[in-house]
């Protein structure tokens, strides 16, 4: 009997090791420390690069349009793809005590060059007046602002923790500094842009712990809010994109409708392979911003149904690793700032998306990581590289990464004195 036992249990193991050993490697990964920057690091890579690539496909056309060389846009991208590259690293390497030392004069500066938009350094387009021309190029202090308040949220939040259950506490000083930041870029009229801010807010709000019923008050009074400058604020391009995307039979020989409809027909005929990359047809001077708000309809124009859903997974997964440094990091600041920048990135890129399908009226608000704009996709990088730096910092990843630095310097240290041995021999 006890051999019979011993036999099975015998097989048992042998017909579970491979199973296991087949699911070690995934696993194993998941569980390791420096899982979340790894994540990171690839996730952000990877949608800057389609970013690049989508964005020389899409503007080519417009380059040309312009008398300019068809790489125009794209090299001008690129360029800030280096300078946000160069914002990620810096940023990637800082400890979050840094953070939380510079939250209130990074939130003053912010504040500061949105005030900017009231001299005559601004900048307009399509209606909003969000831009400032700085030493030779042109900057979108909202992008600088989505980080700052970040941050700064996280800092405050986080040191009232325990008494955030008290109106009071809550209201003090978030609402009134929020109201100012968000008054300001809507001065501009840069509704899209101030709805995200709000994202922010409500992601930080969410980790910090507020409440249910004051965070659902919160939100019924921004969307009252919301309702009211869209109702009231006599703007009649917002009103135009609202009703174009509410009437099922929108004209699309109407300016408002126009934008609207092509980016449907240009996912319509994409199908489930896409017509090939560079090949679509909407981009030729069909769709407008085909490379900046609606490069989404030229992916699924060029790269089909799969390419979508592709983007849809790398969005989703990078909100999955952000979340992750919300769980596994100790610091509550920390948590609350991950919280803030996951719901700026991966919101923002929902919203986008949503307008282009159709789920949403046109609203004017970029894909992050992909569509052309410097000061977008900068802010956006530099943010990630400060979830990138939690990362780093979460319990035992720092060791992780260091043991890892320093296999790696002994292995090339071993090919060195290798090549330098066959040099001699010869």
């Amino acid at each position: 009997m006890a051999t019979d036992r011993a036999r099975a249990s015998t097989e048992s193991e042998g017909t579970s090791r491979p199973e296991r050993a087949r699911r070690r490697p995934l696993l194993g990964f998941l569980d390791s420390p420096v899982a979340s920057y790894y994540l990171l690091v690839g996730l952000t890579t990877l949608l800057v690069l389609i970013g690049l690539g989508m964005v020389l496909s899409a503007s080519s056309v417009k380059s040309l349009q312009r008398g300019d060389s068809p790489y125009e846009i794209f090299l001008g991208q690129a360029q800030y793809a280096f300078l946000g590259t160069i914002a990620l690293v810096a940023a990637s390497l800082m400890r979050p005590s840094f953070y939380k030392r510079v939250s209130w004069p990074f939130l003053a500066a912010a504040i500061g060059m949105q005030l900017l938009i009231f001299t005559p350094l601004a900048r307009s387009k399509g209606g909003n007046t969000g831009w400032i021309y700085l030493g030779g190029f042109t900057v979108q202090p909202a992008e600088i602002a989505k980080l700052a308040l970040a941050i700064w949220l996280g800092t405050v939040l986080a040191r009232k923790a325990r008494l955030l259950h008290q109106w009071g506490h809550v209201f003090m000083p978030a609402v009134p500094v929020v109201g100012i930041v968000v008054g300001l870029v809507l001065a501009g009229h840069d509704l899209g842009t101030a709805i995200i801010l709000l994202m922010v807010v409500a992601g930080a709000l969410w980790i910090a712990g507020v409440p249910g019923r004051m965070f659902m008050a919160g939100g019924l009074a921004m969307g009252v809010a919301v309702w009211a400058l869209v109702a009231f604020q006599g703007n009649s391009n917002r009103l135009g994109r609202i009703d174009s995307w509410l009437n099922a039979s929108c004209d699309p020989s109407v300016a408002t409708c126009y934008q609207f409809i092509h980016g449907k027909w240009a996912l319509a005929s994409g199908g489930l392979s896409g017509v090939g990359l560079g090949a679509g047809s909407e981009k030729w001077l069909y769709l407008p911003e085909a490379h900046n708000d609606f490069i989404f309809a030229v992916i699924g124009e060029e790269l089909g149904l799969q390419g979508t859903v592709l983007m849809l997974v790398l969005f989703g997964a990078l909100g999955y690793a952000m979340s992750r440094v919300v769980v596994r990091h100790p610091d509550p600041a920390v948590k609350v700032t991950t919280g803030a920048i996951c719901c700026w990135i991966v919101g923002q890129a929902l919203v986008n998306i949503g307008v282009v399908i159709g789920a949403l009226p046109v609203i004017g608000v970029p894909l992050p990581l992909v569509s052309a704009g410097g000061s977008a996709l900068i802010m956006t990088m530099a943010a990630l590289g400060v979830v990138i730096s939690f990362a780093r910092d979460e319990p035992g990843a720092r060791e992780a990464l260091a043991a890892r630095s320093g296999t790696v310097r002994r292995s090339l240290a071993v090919v060195g004195g290798s090549v330098r041995r066959r040099r001699k021999d010869a």
